[in-house]
């Protein structure tokens, strides 16, 4: 995970959103951000991650959670996926990869023999004071919204 480790700084950004708008997480400063990489929009897995978010997305505000989704995606991209499933949260494009990297999720990865660099299904819990609260590796689509809102109840 490109020696992210819990207690440690969370690399800054700046990425544009669904909108074309620019976002860095330091404009999230005090604020307790849930930061989920995803491969790919409006896939399978990624589609029933997102829309598991956008459910329980009364709970994020609840706990005063900012959702940031990242991929490779485009922002044209992004915005369709947002309108056709309705998610209330934003997504960012990181189409030169560089965010990717700097948080290590762009790796090899392997499908059927076939070797390929893509994005590993990982999120990151950011404190208030920007800091790795918790690191979700091999995220399982279907039960990850419900993990985070439980650590988070426990981190409360």
């Amino acid at each position: 995970m490109a020696n992210l480790q819990i207690g440690k700084k969370a690399p800054n950004f700046k990425l544009l959103d669904q909108e074309g708008n620019e976002h860095a997480l330091a404009d999230y400063k005090g604020k307790w951000v849930l930061l989920y990489f995803y491969p790919k929009d409006d896939t399978p897995g990624c589609t029933i991650e997102a829309c598991g978010i956008r459910d329980d997305f009364p709970k994020f505000n609840l706990l005063k959670i900012k959702v940031l989704g990242i991929s490779a995606d485009s922002v044209k991209s992004h915005k369709k996926f947002v309108k056709k499933y309705k998610l209330p949260f934003t997504l960012l494009a990181d189409e030169e990869k560089k965010v990717l990297n700097s948080y290590g999720v762009w790796q090899k990865k392997k499908f059927m023999g076939r070797e390929y660099m893509g994005i590993t299904r990982t999120s990151f819990l950011i404190d208030p004071d920007g800091k790795i609260a918790k690191i979700y590796e091999k995220v399982k689509p279907i039960t990850h919204t419900k993990e985070v809102l439980e650590d988070m109840g426990a981190l409360l």
